[in-house]
């Protein structure tokens, strides 16, 4: 049981303590829909079910009990993401939580260059507190930031953005989505009028023809490829992307663009469409907006000029649309090898056009489907108060700052009217030395931000680091002044929303070890120190801060106010927004649901819009001294990110090389004198690294590749950023290789 002094027994009462794995406190009673009821505990050897907390899939696990603690887990086979399927994280998703490097209290570093030790809870808030007023005393409000995650639940996320935003005066905050999801945020808001994902994984199989962009489906989303595998309408899968990656090999076309072709590639495949003649000139004339202005644009990407740019034929363009025409049901796909580019905006809505102009969006087996990457990323983008206000709102919305205020219950005045800054902005204020102080949740930017060296360097600079984590051992904690003990998933209570707008119920199973509070209970005692805790009184536990959110959600395009608690999203398997109670009746008869089968929008007039820019130079084109492109991305299916949690598992980390490789080409490998397996070096602009070389024909000629777990692969990517989202491009630098 974790030791605070009586007075604050109040602030988080037992909700600190462990009682056994249990849910919430509504669980305790039937639902009010009558469906079904979860006891007050489980049963000493009991089986339930919890939501994974590693990608965006949202996969259902049975968590398996024995004397009241979680030993093992199997794949659910009725819960509607996953149908009793998992890959390799899933399967050892309880051994992060139990560590050697586990955070078991508060530490403190007493002076820069000190170091860290363990204090209690009172000592850490004391110094939390004082230590970032003191910094907004001397350099105003804005001189403090935060950077978040799409790791932690949604309610978690939600106390965070009104505790920070609200209640600690903190403008600027912004979520480690920015570096997978932002693109799709604004594509998808300019496109349609809200971040609005339309799909359904069970359009996975039930499409004939699947385009899948910049996703290598089979090593990032296993789960989703073998939903693919289920389809029974022997589909075409189209696979565009610079490698020969695993979906590739095992899609039925393969259209390997040169890096950052995108936007010449797409506008010219939409250009062959409108030539022939297929498009569904009824559906946009009816449903979308400046479409004439899109094809006077399209008609300037002749066949010369895209294969000039993208390195495909005109025969294989031909092949492609008519590919697209003959399909009655095409779904386009992308994930981040489109959403981490330079005009990675753009791109998506390149994609969109052509769902949009051949009519596949609202019916089975169709869309525009950005594929999110972290567990709750889609919880981020709804709920965490960085691209938006709570619920998808508009900070410079009068009325929508009314109205959640009068939810929250707290003064209007105290909700700003416009967005903070982005991640990559908070960096360079720091090192301007305009934010002086920086609080960092579940993410690890020492590894993972682009242009790594410089990111560390901005950390050195601040005046106060705090940095509240599981481990103590990332980099990121490392360069730390305070840290804290945070519960990890499955240590605590909330929902994720996944990627095809399903929320699921994650659940405490476990007892977060020494110390440790839930993210939830941290915000309690922050909330306390500052001396802002009666704003929050509505947020007394992860459920009444559920009930709030869809509260905040009504009237929204991602209403989910017919959701009555967590008993609901449990025996449903989930539920997908929008979830009005007039919904709710149907759930049980039909749990996979699609957006926009009205052909209606969420602009004013109801309609979508054609979105098309010209193409833009990457910021670092190859050179005679760098002369290779550099490609980073996943290099496994079983290791997550920054490996923070997936390298605890020996069984994760014998199923990918333990060290740090490049694949490259065998003619450039012939040329350099590289053999297989050898060390070389690798030198960008900003860093020279060493690692072993992968001799493989995956890549083209002047392309290298390089997984982004490893450390050392952020040292060499480049910071350009996408303008309209601030997105990082991770997939493009130039490098040089010397033998």
């Amino acid at each position: 049981m974790v030791k605070l002094p009586k007075a604050l027994e109040k602030v988080i009462p037992p909700l600190h303590q462990w009682h056994g794995p249990k849910t919430s406190e509504l669980l305790r009673t039937p639902g009010k829909f009558g469906l079904g009821q979860v006891p007050e505990r489980y049963e000493p050897d009991a089986t339930t079910n919890v939501v994974c907390g590693f990608c965006s899939t949202g996969c259902g696990l049975n968590i398996h009990l024995k004397e009241g603690k979680a030993i093992s887990l199997t794949p659910s086979t009725d819960y509607p993401v996953n149908l009793g399927m998992a890959c390799p994280k899933g399967w050892e998703a309880l051994t992060p939580l139990v560590t050697s490097d586990r955070l078991t209290r508060p530490m403190n570093r007493k002076q820069r260059g000190g170091e860290l030790e363990p204090v209690s809870w009172d000592s850490a808030m004391k110094s939390f507190s004082s230590n970032f007023k003191k910094i907004q005393q001397e350099h105003g409000d804005d001189s403090v930031a935060f950077i978040s995650t799409g790791q932690i639940v949604t309610e978690e996320m939600a106390f965070l953005g009104a505790l920070a935003k609200f209640g600690m005066g903190i403008r600027h905050g912004d979520g480690n989505t920015r570096q997978c999801m932002a693109t799709s945020v604004v594509a998808y808001k300019q496109s349609f009028g809200f971040d609005a994902p339309p799909y359904t994984y069970q359009d996975f199989e039930e499409s004939d023809v699947i385009v899948l962009i910049g996703s290598n489906l089979c090593i990032a989303h296993p789960i989703m490829w073998q939903r693919i595998e289920r389809n029974k309408h022997n589909p075409e899968i189209i696979v565009v992307d610079p490698r020969k990656t695993e979906t590739a090999v095992a899609a039925t076309q393969h259209y390997p663009i040169l890096p950052k072709s995108d936007l010449y590639f797409l506008y010219g495949l939409a250009r062959v469409l409108i030539e022939n003649g297929w498009v569904d000139e009824k559906w946009i004339s009816g449903h979308t907006n400046d479409y004439d202005a899109f094809v006077r644009h399209a008609q300037t990407f002749t066949d010369d000029q895209v294969e000039q740019h993208s390195g495909i034929t005109s025969e294989q363009m031909q092949k492609l649309a008519e590919t697209i025409h003959r399909g009655e049901r095409v779904s386009f796909w992308w994930t981040m090898g489109v959403n981490q580019s330079h005009e990675g905006v753009r791109t998506a809505q390149a994609i969109i056009n052509l769902a949009l102009m051949t009519g596949n969006i609202g019916r089975p087996g169709t869309g525009a489907n950005s594929i999110t990457g972290q567990c709750n990323a889609m919880g981020s983008r709804l709920f965490s108060n960085t691209t938006n206000m709570l619920g998808g709102h508009d900070f410079a919305n009068p009325e929508h700052r009314a109205k959640v205020a009068k939810i929250l219950g707290i003064d209007e005045e105290r909700i700003p009217t416009e967005l903070g800054m982005a991640y990559d902005q908070i960096v360079e204020a720091i090192h301007a030395g305009k934010i002086k102080g920086l609080w960092v949740l579940a993410t690890n930017g020492s590894h993972s931000w682009i242009h790594q060296e410089r990111y560390k360097e901005a950390m050195e600079k601040l005046d106060y680091l705090v940095v509240q984590d599981m481990y103590s051992t990332t980099e990121t904690a490392q360069q730390a002044d305070l840290i804290l003990p945070a519960a990890g998933w499955a240590e605590k209570d909330g929902v994720f929303i996944n990627s095809e707008r399903r929320i699921g119920l994650v659940k405490k199973v476990a007892q977060a070890p020494g110390e440790a509070l839930s993210d939830f209970n941290i915000f309690k005692l922050v909330s306390h120190y500052w001396g802002c805790s009666d704003m929050f009184n509505k947020w007394s536990s992860p459920e009444a801060a559920f009930n709030l959110l869809t509260e905040l959600s009504r009237d929204q395009p991602c209403d989910f106010s017919g959701v009555n608690g967590y008993c609901m999203v449990d025996d449903l398997g989930g539920i997908q927004w929008p979830c009005r109670s007039s919904d709710v009746a149907g759930l049980t008869r039909d749990n996979q649901r699609r957006l926009f089968s009205d052909g209606e929008f969420y602009h004013a007039d109801t309609k979508a819009k054609f979105i098309f820019d010209t193409p833009r130079e990457v910021a670092e084109p190859t050179s005679k001294e760098y002369p290779f492109v550099l490609l980073t991305g996943r290099g496994t299916s079983a290791q997550w990110h920054t490996e923070t949690r997936t390298k605890k598992s020996a069984i994760l980390r014998k199923l990918c090389p333990s060290t740090i490789y490049i694949e490259i080409h065998p003619d450039d490998a012939k040329r350099l004198n590289i053999a297989p397996n050898s060390l070389i070096t690798v030198k960008s602009r900003r860093a020279t690294i060493e690692v072993t070389a992968s001799i493989t024909p995956s890549v083209s000629p002047g392309q290298l590749f390089m997984p982004m777990h490893y450390a050392k692969a952020n040292q060499l990517t480049q910071a350009s950023f996408d303008p309209h989202s601030r997105q990082p491009s991770y997939k493009f630098c130039a490098v040089e290789i010397v033998a």
